[in-house]
């Protein structure tokens, strides 16, 4: 608790800093000294509360006191709190009206918007709160010093104790016998052969995975294999966890071996030199196996690395961890990742803890579907399920009783002796984190059970709370995405799907680690999830963020939303969406408003109060206008309407200087059979002028947007449609002009119009490229396809023509890892020869009207995992040479012609381990997998053809 108020405080002596900076003090000026003497302190107040939180952050820090459990130390340490978010919000007023100060160039302006807005702070109110929060701060530091020394039970150097109770003691019993060990095979298997390679050099083997996952069981259960042992003269297990010192890991290195041997070993009166020394003077002449456990940093283990002898012997050292650097150490070839038990092991797993004497752990039917309810709750992880299985044996085999446990599972891991532990070694990875990372971990924690995190939604939020800070040249966007990778390499996050490229696309969390970060959100007041399903909302006081999963007209009694800086509601929440219409004049400090996939269909004027909105999400909603008053949002980094019925923007939206991210597009063709099966936003007035425009998607070209679009040169991400061909020769200009752009999207306003795209050249490579329209001969020899088209990575080619084979033609794309030919003219033959595409991970051929085979010779596409094959209606057969994919991981041939059908039976795809089809008309299905590929159609319908025979859905 006390580590998440060191960010907390961090946050707001960040933004203190920025207004007391010499520049904004500047701009201050005229409005601070205007014969008022509370408002001249201000800026001194300020300076003095930055100083005071500085020197909290400190004690914090260095006294240890992370893990001490006084009931005086957690009550400062909220109080601590509600004066930093206090501040915030004084900090937030401030910047605001200097902010309009700057924009209105004179104080009476101001004070003519305050009274417009019916705003209801002013300067002298924010400087007198400041003193008082400055005198409250001196206080609270007085205080805490005179209760610590009053109270001799207090301690600040407890955090180590938290550990040493976690750490896996091999031979200790941990209710869990090597009969009952389950889904560990496979890795057993590797490990031990790893320990058998015929190598004599030194090799070290990384066990890697989240907390709770048996890592350390699987390892013990080898290490103490009297087999394996016998091949090595000299073993030591040592637990890395209680010390990063590299002299407490030698000196228990040396515990470990010399107590093998039944020796004494005086490792205390020895300094680190003469422990090394030591250490590889016994290791020298013996073949050893070290077990190193719950290795937290890379650092760490390289340092130890060095004082283990490479003495041609074959030795080995094992390591588990939680984080994906620190495994990398390790060698090609002997790294293993461990992850959740499957279904029927997990299953298995409970039986045997919660029924150890019934005959073949027999689960009696009637208690079945609830141990099958709380099997799911632990989610895969062995040291919940064996924790809690074994805690249901020791209750009475009742239905209620059990059923009653399952509802209070999350409240019994808090708070229950026998489940402590789970909860226990889950957190240490959160303690473990870097301050950088706490908050966006726990904002996780605000998303539904089981729900699809994706990336780029996570990253403009975490940027909109300011969780991101710049470093170097790299954008925001950048470091955020390092924030996010950080995470999924510590197991916090769980990667979902990648895309063609390897990056993240979604992500999810594991069931009980969101519980648990929902438990420490709360604690610490971070954010609040309102979820009324079962009937019961338990709410933090006085909410700062808060996630709406399921919500009632009750709501708007239940909170106080003044102090709201954080609202996400899920399309989940549909039953009463009149509520968020009041939040925009109640909640003034907001700075995220998420309403995605909400039915609502307006906006109110009043979100133009929202000087602190740095986020607006619209997608997926009813919305039909964008009301004036958005013009008045100049803190706002990102808005997002996509698929809305709002395209067009208000007079003055230029005003926006600080936008990062504009989306807005509506669907009109859900068969996705034309070239323009959606419409985009309209280009609005002084467009060029929004400098930080990070993504702009999708928006309609005419001659004045194409000729000023040179003029957004930071821009990134791309998508231009109703292109017409007197627009090419400009827009080619202007796109040589940006030098950050990867990823660009050009469509045509129809399939006759001819894209005039020879002349196209980038300053830098792009990543992903659509060119959606009638090319121009000689589009793919333009310059940019002859410096940059070896480095493209994903393409697609929609609604053109090619003479003769469009394969060859994009042959010299060589590191294409996504290709997409859509609705394109060409040969009736398309031919794949070797060493083609040899890193290729999906293709998508769609509506290919001329094509009538297609063949894969040996050699070529050897990297792909992805086939889709749609809408062929001449394509009688299978490819040919299909069976040489033997990478492919799934495919799919969807409304196809019944004779393709057919022939899928030959056998040629029984190496492809799913297989999935759809005909036009087919209606014996009895599950839609509208999830499973791209979008062709409004209700496909779907059959799998697995590897060993037929399987419906």
């Amino acid at each position: 608790m006390k580590r998440m108020v060191e960010v907390a405080v961090l946050f707001v002596i960040k933004k203190i800093g920025i207004a007391v900076a010499c520049e904004t003090l500047k701009l201050a000026k005229p409005l601070l000294g205007n014969n008022s003497e509370m408002r001249m302190t201000l800026p001194v107040n300020m300076k003095l509360i930055k100083d005071e939180l500085e020197i909290i952050n400190a004690f914090l820090k260095e006294s240890g006191i992370n893990g001490c459990n006084s009931e005086i130390i957690e009550m400062w340490t909220r109080q601590v709190r509600r004066l930093a978010y206090d501040m915030e919000d004084i900090v937030d007023q401030f910047m605001y009206v200097i902010g309009e100060y700057q924009l209105k160039e004179s104080w009476a302006c101001v004070r003519k918007v305050f009274k417009k807005h019916h705003c209801s702070f002013s300067l002298d109110e924010i400087a007198a709160k400041a003193d008082i929060i400055n005198k409250e701060l001196v206080e609270l530091s007085n205080r805490i010093g005179r209760w610590t020394q009053l109270i001799p039970g207090v301690s600040y150097n407890l955090a180590t104790n938290y550990d040493s109770e976690l750490l896996y003691q091999p031979g200790h019993d941990y209710s869990i016998n090597d009969n009952e060990l389950v889904g560990i095979d496979h890795n057993r298997e590797i490990l031990i052969e790893s320990l058998h390679l015929q190598d004599a050099s030194l090799r070290v083997i990384a066990i890697w995975g989240m907390g709770g996952l048996g890592k350390s069981t699987l390892v013990n259960n080898v290490y103490k294999n009297e087999t394996i042992a016998s091949n090595f003269s000299c073993q030591a297990w040592v637990s890395v966890s209680q010390s990063n010192k590299i002299i407490d890991i030698c000196r228990s290195m040396l515990k470990e071996i010399y107590g093998n041997d039944n020796r004494t070993f005086d490792a205390g009166s020895m300094n680190s030199a003469e422990l090394r020394v030591e250490l590889m003077k016994i290791l020298d002449k013996k073949r050893y196996l070290i077990i190193l456990d719950d290795v937290w940093t890379a650092d760490t283990l390289i340092k130890i690395r060095e004082v283990l002898v490479d003495n041609g012997l074959g030795s080995r050292v094992i390591i588990t961890t939680r984080i994906e650097e620190v495994a990398s150490v390790a060698e090609d070839g002997c790294k293993i990742k461990v992850e959740p038990l499957n279904d029927h092991d997990a299953w298995l797993l409970f039986c045997m803890k919660a029924f150890p004497k019934t005959r073949n752990h027999i689960c009696p039917t009637e208690l079945h579907q609830c141990g099958k309810d709380i099997v799911e709750k632990c989610d895969g992880l062995p040291l919940a399920i064996v924790a809690i299985g074994s805690l249901l044996s020791l209750k009475t085999r009742n239905i209620k009783q059990w059923r009653l446990f399952y509802y209070q599972l999350i409240s019994e891991l808090h708070n229950n002796e026998n489940l402590n532990r789970v909860e226990k070694i889950l957190n240490l990875s959160y303690k473990y984190l870097p301050k950088y990372l706490k908050n966006c971990f726990l904002y996780c924690a605000m998303f539904p059970e089981d729900y699809l995190i994706h990336r780029k939604r996570l990253v403009r939020l975490w940027i909109a709370e300011g969780f991101i800070e710049q470093k170097g040249g790299c954008s925001l966007e950048d470091v955020a995405e390092v924030y996010l990778t950080e995470l999924v390499q510590r197991s916090m996050l769980q990667v979902v799907a990648r895309n063609s490229f390897d990056r993240i696309q979604c992500l999810c969390m594991h069931d009980l680690v969101r519980e648990l970060a929902i438990f420490q959100s709360k604690k610490e007041n971070f954010c609040t999830i309102y979820d009324d399903t079962h009937g019961v909302v338990q709410l933090g006081f006085d909410p700062r963020r808060m996630s709406v999963l399921q919500c009632n007209n009750n709501i708007q009694s239940s909170i106080d939303p003044s102090r709201l800086r954080t609202l996400i509601a899920f399309e989940t929440c549909k039953t009463s969406c009149s509520w968020y219409s009041s939040i925009p004049s109640e909640s003034k400090y907001l700075a995220v408003l998420d309403l995605s996939g909400l039915p609502i269909e307006a906006i109110p004027n009043s979100v133009g109060l929202l000087f602190n909105l740095r986020l607006l999400c619209l997608n997926d909603t009813n919305v039909k206008e964008l009301p004036k008053s958005i013009t008045k949002l100049h803190n706002l980094q990102t808005l997002n309407l996509e698929r809305t019925q709002s395209l067009k923007f208000p007079q003055g939206f230029s005003k926006l200087k600080k936008l990062r991210h504009l989306l807005a597009w509506k669907l009109l063709d859900a068969t996705y059979r034309s070239l323009n099966n959606w419409d985009s936003m309209e280009p609005f007035e002084g467009f060029w002028n929004l400098k930080e425009l990070q993504s702009l998607n999708e928006i309609r070209a005419t001659k004045v947007f194409v000729a000023k679009l040179g003029n957004l040169s930071q821009l990134r991400a791309l998508s231009i449609t109703r292109v017409r061909s007197s627009h090419c020769l400009q827009l080619c200009n202007s796109l040589s002009k940006m030098h950050q752009l990867s990823r660009l999207h050009i469509r045509a306003i129809n399939e006759n119009e001819l894209l005039f795209l020879e002349n196209l050249t980038l300053q830098t490579p792009l990543e992903k490229l659509d060119l959606v329209g009638c090319l121009s001969e000689g589009t793919l020899e333009s310059p940019f396809f002859s410096a940059h088209g070896s480095q493209l990575l994903q393409m697609e080619l929609a609604w053109c023509q090619f003479i003769g084979s469009p394969v060859a033609q994009l042959s010299k794309l060589s590191n294409l890892t996504e290709l997409r030919l859509t609705r394109v003219d060409t040969c009736q033959q398309l031919d794949f020869h070797g060493k083609l595409f040899q890193k290729l991970k999906k293709a998508v051929l769609w509506d290919l009207p001329q094509v009538n085979q297609i063949c894969i010779h040996e050699g070529a596409l050897v990297s792909l995992e992805c086939l889709h094959i749609d809408s062929l209606k001449k394509l009688w057969d299978v490819p040919t040479g299909i069976e040489f994919l033997s990478s492919v991981k799934e495919a799919y041939f969807t409304r196809m012609n019944s004779e393709f059908v057919r022939n899928l039976q030959t056998g040629k795809l029984n190496h492809i381990p799913k297989v999935y089809w759809s005909t036009e008309g087919v209606s014996s299905v009895e599950t839609e997998a509208t999830n499973l590929t791209e979008p062709t159609s409004t209700n496909p319908q779907w059959r799998i053809l697995g590897g060993s025979g037929w399987v419906f859905i």
